[in-house]
């Protein structure tokens, strides 16, 4: 299967399962009347937006380079992230709302039996969808996905969480333990799309590789520029699951723009075997353009 087609089917289907989950959890409310679970049940309703966007900004990620965007498209989905993360923080809020007004007059559980079994079948749910969207979203570089694989895992500790603290309700009679436990919720959830929101904006900011994947990068150029004299000002940065690569490369000033040019065919060629989806720009020039002093062995970098 192609990884485009590939990562929209599963974006798609995170909607399927998130209006599943969320019809799961609020039944789970309805038949408690828990504050907890209310606060689960309304941090599902972001699970449903976020599923949206992810699903639309995979699909404007994967369109073609055009006029308007020569680049491509692929910061759409940092763009999804960071929808997802304000949606994150607003639902906190919410919760926080209802949960003080709660502490202020709680009242008892009822139906917990049913109530914690459907809201466990929806965390369990969760927790199997969470894994496959992560190790796909990084398999593939999929910023969107990871981000709606990240929020569906916190919902499973949010979900866990609740349901010891409301077993410990039950069994303790202490029922102000559902709402101060709803606010532990909400800063949960508060903590998670402060995460999801500083991760996307990196990536908004043109981020370059991570260390050991630069060195890798500098590894194959070297490998693969005999005939070459330097590279220097090498510099790399991510969109999406796109990587794009810079650097110039400098021959002798004699050297025929076929020969350069054939070097450079097999540094691109090579950088293209090793990293998926790298766009690589290379600035070729004279001798005199060196950094270090002539050398010998594999081609310097500066």
């Amino acid at each position: 299967m192609n990884p485009n087609t590939k990562v929209a089917r599963l974006a798609f289907w995170s909607i399927v399962i998130a209006f599943a989950v969320m019809a799961l959890k609020f039944f789970a409310w309805y038949v408690t009347g828990s504050v907890a679970l209310y606060s689960d049940a309304l941090e599902s309703i972001v699970n449903v937006i976020a599923a949206f966007l992810a699903f639309f900004a995979v699909r404007v990620s994967h369109k073609a380079a055009d006029l308007n965007h020569p680049y491509g498209h692929h910061k759409a989905e940092y763009l999804s992230a960071v929808g997802e993360g304000v949606l994150i923080i607003v639902a906190a809020l919410l919760i926080v709302a209802e949960a003080v007004r709660a502490i202020q007059f709680p009242r008892a559980i009822e139906a917990p039996d049913v109530g914690l079994a459907v809201n466990a079948l929806a965390a369990v749910v969760n927790f199997v969808w969470a894994l496959i969207l992560i190790r796909v979203g990084k398999r593939e570089k999929s910023p969107a996905l990871v981000a709606d694989g990240n929020h569906v895992m916190s919902d499973v500790a949010t979900s866990f969480g609740v349901l010891l603290g409301i077993g410990a309700a039950l069994v303790t009679g202490w029922y102000i333990l559902d709402p101060i436990l709803a606010l532990l919720v909400a800063i949960n959830i508060l903590w998670q799309g402060w995460k999801i929101v500083g991760s996307s904006i990196q990536g908004l900011m043109d981020s370059a590789v991570d260390p050991m994947e630069h060195l890798r990068i500098r590894d194959v150029i070297s490998g693969n520029s005999t005939g070459a004299i330097e590279v220097h000002d090498l510099k790399t940065r991510i969109a999406g699951r796109a990587t794009f690569i810079e650097f110039h490369l400098v021959v002798d000033a004699d050297m025929t723009v076929r020969d350069s040019h054939a070097i450079c065919d097999r540094i691109e060629e090579a950088l293209r075997t090793e990293i998926e989806n790298v766009r690589i720009t290379i600035h070729v020039e004279p001798d005199h353009k060196a950094k270090l002093p002539p050398g010998t062995g594999a081609v310097p970098f500066a």
